[in-house]
């Protein structure tokens, strides 16, 4: 999942115990992309207990996921597709007649190690690429270190000061990389915070970034069949370039060593800053998703 705010800011510097050129077959794709799709699961799960709306759906489709959570969240979408076979005709008509009911458009993030014939079934129904985005990763080392430079403090995040660990996310949201392929979407301020408290109502760990004791920066991480996820690392936009998001980094996947994950992921946009600076951190391209998109 490419979180609201994720890899907002400058890494700086590489992590101890991660280790580089990470090769990426059918079956870890196929692994990232089950754990994808039951985060979309889960936090869509937690906006359909928010809210009172019962046009939330959650629709299985060829080892994927068909997701709405509500009108305008950026989990209304099909994720993991074509890892459990080629999706049937009807199995798609079902999926983007429930989208169009809602007034959505069908989005579906197809990873390029996917069933290779979905493309161009999708080709031939009329989706259109809108664009991509790449997910990257890096194997766990049991010895990783956590780096704090000076000035820096990073804890686990309470409950307690949730609200203002969303507005830093939504801080940092509102001011992206800029460098590379911006991302296709854009979303007001009451979606992210929307998207946040449910991705928290969900169960995902959060961490806090200090600098020089104020509130800089905040990250999520997600542990599920030994994939670290991290869903999110971002920082505002006056305190970066400060080494917040390596230690953003560090202290979430010291965590996830130590619960006994070997790989960790992160997505990006293509020749993005964020791209660029988690290469610097031993990240690696592992496979690219085609944003799919059909308009009803």
């Amino acid at each position: 999942m490419r979180a609201l705010g994720a890899q907002a800011g400058v890494l700086d510097g590489p992590i101890v115990g991660l280790v580089p050129s990470l090769f990426c077959d059918i079956e870890l794709a196929a692994r990232i992309e089950r754990v994808e799709a039951e985060l979309i699961a889960l936090v869509g799960a937690a906006t359909r207990r928010r809210g009172s709306s019962a046009d939330g759906f959650a629709i299985p489709i060829a080892g994927g996921l068909a997701s709405f959570a509500e009108h305008g969240s950026p989990y209304n979408k099909v994720v993991g597709l074509g890892f459990g076979g080629v999706p049937s005709t009807t199995a798609i008509d079902e999926i983007e007649q429930a989208f169009a009911a809602r007034g959505a458009p069908t989005q579906i993030e197809l990873a390029h190690l996917a069933a290779p014939e979905i493309g161009e079934l999708l080709t031939a129904r009329g989706y259109r690429l809108e664009s991509f985005e790449n997910v990257l990763g890096c194997a766990i080392e049991p010895d990783l270190e956590r780096t704090t430079p000076a000035g820096i403090e990073v804890r686990r995040s309470g409950d307690e000061e949730l609200d203002a660990w969303i507005d830093v996310v939504i801080d940092a949201v509102a001011h992206p990389d800029t460098q590379g392929v911006p991302w296709h979407e854009e979303f007001p301020r009451e979606i992210v915070e929307n998207a946040e408290r449910d991705s928290a109502a969900a169960g995902l760990a959060r961490y806090a970034a200090l600098h020089d004791g104020v509130l800089a920066g905040g990250a999520s991480l997600r542990v599920d069949e030994g994939v670290a996820q991290l869903a999110g690392a971002a920082t505002a936009p006056a305190h970066r370039r400060r080494g917040i998001q390596s230690a953003l980094l560090s202290y979430p996947l010291r965590d996830a060593a130590a619960a006994g994950c070997d790989v960790a992921v992160i997505t990006t946009q293509p020749g993005s800053r964020s791209h660029q600076n988690a290469q610097r951190q031993g990240f690696d391209l592992l496979y690219t998703r085609a944003v799919l998109v059909k308009h009803p």
